[in-house]
């Protein structure tokens, strides 16, 4: 059984967030039409980008706008507009990211929807919110997310190092997973009261989130404390340490308490039981550096793999840092269904899937993603259109 199997769902937003919502939904069987701009939706050329994998293959198309059917339209254009709404009728959720000032220009806005299908899901995505003196900013992941909500300045190095870039996508590809959980949760209504209505969220409100912890602190009035660098930790036993292969891991001894007895076990180290600058947590936390210096050169004298196994034989929590190439050998993304065959992907042959399952449901098997305007026809047939219809559409080129 497919979840979402019969639902119908319109695309029309660009780049990550929104349609990466999309996919969630389609991953479990909605029916989801891509609605772009006749030159295609900017997030076609993002590969271009200098800080990305290099690649003759367009792997983030192939990845971010998988599972749809695509169609073009000049929303700029009256004929355009009248598509637009006429496949809304059909609909039962629409996602956009337009600029909140552009998308009353395209007919796309809340207010033109609601009379057009009360059971529709309107699913809004805006940088900043709809409310306030910048509801109308544009935002993007690294500005917003990553920038405003005080994450960038929590991952420096040190309190006095530059500010860490984000990852390509970090703030778009979780933002995205709450526009999902907002346009479940507007279905789940809709079941309940026959109503739709529209749902939100913003990069700034998920920024926020993913730094609720320091945020609250700060809400508290607590002072903010910075990350000392790795060779002079706070704490010896949560830092990174660089193995004897050169790969590093994170060392996370949460509840050192406990498993300290097992720690020096695992490393060989006994006698550091009866070190009085490491027997009581606070004599570490007094002598961190010092601890630190010691386990450099310990973490230094075996391989990543069998630091691995060591801890897993004493139970303890270690996390070898990933490249993100590795994932192509990751035996447990592929069991656990995070990476899965998808159609039209080169190389492996997989992709990587919506990060959840539900028990009893099957996921759809990923599709190719569009050319631009490649179901065009078949979707206006859909909605009703005629040829002659379709062909004077193309004439005032309303469609591609």
């Amino acid at each position: 059984m497919s979840v979402f199997k019969g639902l119908k769902v319109l695309d029309v937003a660009s780049f990550i967030a929104g349609p990466a919502a999309a996919t969630l939904l389609a991953d479990f069987g909605a029916d989801v039409v891509k609605v772009e701009v006749p030159e295609g939706d900017g997030f076609r050329k993002t590969m271009l980008n200098p800080n990305l994998a290099y690649s003759p293959h367009n792997y983030l198309w192939m990845q971010g706008a998988r599972s749809r059917r695509a169609i073009a339209l000049d929303l700029k254009k009256p004929e355009a507009q009248a598509v637009l709404h006429r496949l809304v009728r059909g609909a039962d959720v629409l996602i956009t990211n337009y600029p909140l000032p552009v998308r009353e220009r395209l007919g796309l806005a809340w207010a033109q929807l609601r009379d057009v299908n009360p059971r529709l899901v309107y699913a809004s995505l805006t940088g900043y919110g709809e409310t306030g003196p910048e509801a109308a900013k544009p935002g993007f992941d690294a500005t917003t997310y990553w920038a405003r909500s005080g994450l960038a300045d929590l991952t420096r190095p040190d309190a006095d190092g530059p500010p860490a870039n984000p990852a390509n996508g970090l703030g778009d590809q979780p933002t995205a997973v709450t526009l999902f959980a907002a346009i479940a949760t507007g279905l789940y209504r809709r079941e309940r009261t026959g109503e739709g209505g529209m749902v939100s969220t913003s990069l700034l409100a998920n920024g926020a989130w993913a730094n609720a912890m320091a945020i609250q602190g700060a809400l508290v009035g607590g002072r903010i404390v910075y990350r000392q660098p790795r060779t002079t930790p706070r704490n010896a036993l949560t830092n990174f340490y660089r193995c004897g292969d050169g790969r590093w891991f994170i060392l996370s001894l949460v509840t050192e308490e406990r498993d300290w007895a097992a720690f020096l076990r695992a490393i060989e180290r006994p006698a550091l039981a009866q070190d009085p600058r490491f027997a009581e947590v606070a004599e570490r936390r007094r002598h961190a550096v010092a601890l630190r210096e010691l386990l450099d050169e310990v973490f230094a004298g075996r391989d990543s793999a069998e630091w691995s196994e060591r801890f897993a034989a004493e139970g303890l929590t270690v996390g070898v840092v990933a490249r993100s190439e590795d994932a192509v050998d990751d035996l447990q993304m592929r069991a656990c269904g995070a990476l899965v065959p998808g159609e039209g992907i080169p190389g492996t042959g997989l992709t990587v899937s919506a990060p959840f399952l539900v028990d009893g449901a099957q996921k759809s098997h990923p599709t190719h993603a569009p050319a631009i305007g490649e179901h065009t026809d078949a979707v206006l047939r859909e909605a009703g259109f005629g040829e002659d219809e379709i062909a004077a559409l193309r004439a005032a080129q309303a469609v591609r």
